[in-house]
């Protein structure tokens, strides 16, 4: 997949990009027009493409199917922070990710291997986002509030997520490539997935690196609480289980460093994406087992309440 990596690296990386390019480009590749949204938000701080790609599976739902959606997720604040920094940021690489594994479904769509079950992608196009003063560098931000973030990534249909994100900027991995979180579902972090850990082998042919979470990483920003990054922020808005992909180096790294993007690890993520979209759609991969996540409820009652902002 790093011809796709490439070609979309290629287009991001330009102050002239837009949701409407990146759809055309799709569109190029032989997605339909009418599967692909294009939502421009704006705010004070600047404006964001907000882009939906929904491609359809064999027996999915778009066509009255019973296999279940994955959502992907290409988690960021922009992918350039323009003019502070030049260029595509280290930040941007969730949506790289995300919309190299829409551009790899479309084509092998139409090289006859539509998946099962069908695959919403989304993500947002934003060249130009703001940054928080700091030093020595600063720190990415976005012009979008996370309420509408929330909006436009999560989408209903969608039965478990996987959350594409640049997870860097952190002391809790200290290696170079990509990197699981556990499962989190309705404010609960459960196990992590047997058949999800041999999706991440076989793609990555190493041992799976899975990162911890803390209780107040699934709770929503905003609440003034530590967050290690958004990586999360989509199960507060879902009541479908979400994995994180975690993009790390073995260093910390900026979000809004340029010259950080590392193609193969980004090319892994997207290819753990669609291979957990096939296994999903198949019945082989499961995001949470179900039996003893009703026992757990059961056990200990409801959990959404971490899915909310608290007592204020």
């Amino acid at each position: 997949m790093l011809k796709q990596v490439i070609d979309l690296h290629e287009l991001l990386d330009s102050l002239y990009i837009s949701g409407e390019k990146v759809k055309d480009h799709l569109c190029q590749l032989g997605a339909k027009a009418d599967q692909i949204t294009v939502k421009t938000l704006h705010s004070e701080k600047g404006s964001a493409d907000f882009i939906k790609i929904h491609i359809p599976g064999s027996d999915g739902k778009a066509v009255g199917g019973s296999r279940p959606t994955l959502g992907i997720i290409g988690r960021l604040g922009g992918i350039g922070a323009r003019p502070e920094i030049t260029g595509f940021v280290s930040d941007g690489d969730g949506a790289l990710a995300a919309l190299a594994a829409a551009a790899k479904l479309i084509g092998m769509a139409q090289q006859g291997d539509q998946l099962k079950g069908d695959v919403i992608i989304t993500t947002f196009i934003c060249p130009n986002a703001p940054t928080r003063e700091h030093k020595p560098v600063p720190f990415m931000d976005s012009p979008i509030t996370m309420e509408d973030t929330w909006a436009h990534e999560v989408d209903k249909q969608m039965d478990a997520i996987v959350s594409i994100d640049t997870t860097k900027g952190n002391r809790i991995m200290n290696y170079r490539g990509i990197a699981i979180s556990p499962t989190v579902c309705q404010g609960y972090i459960l196990r992590v997935s047997e058949s999800v850990l041999d999706v991440v082998e076989r793609v990555t042919g190493q041992s799976a690196n899975v990162f911890a979470l803390s209780q107040q990483d699934i709770t929503p920003y905003g609440n003034s609480l530590y967050h290690l990054n958004s990586i999360l922020q989509p199960s507060v808005a879902s009541s479908a289980p979400v994995i994180g992909i975690a993009l790390s180096t073995a260093v910390a790294v900026a979000g809004c460093a340029t010259g950080a993007s590392h193609e193969v690890d980004v090319e892994q993520a997207s290819r753990l994406a669609i291979e957990l979209a096939k296994d999903l759609s198949q019945g082989i991969a499961q995001f949470v087992d179900e039996q003893e996540f009703a026992t757990i409820k059961k056990l200990y009652g409801n959990m959404t309440h971490f899915q909310h902002a608290g007592d204020q």
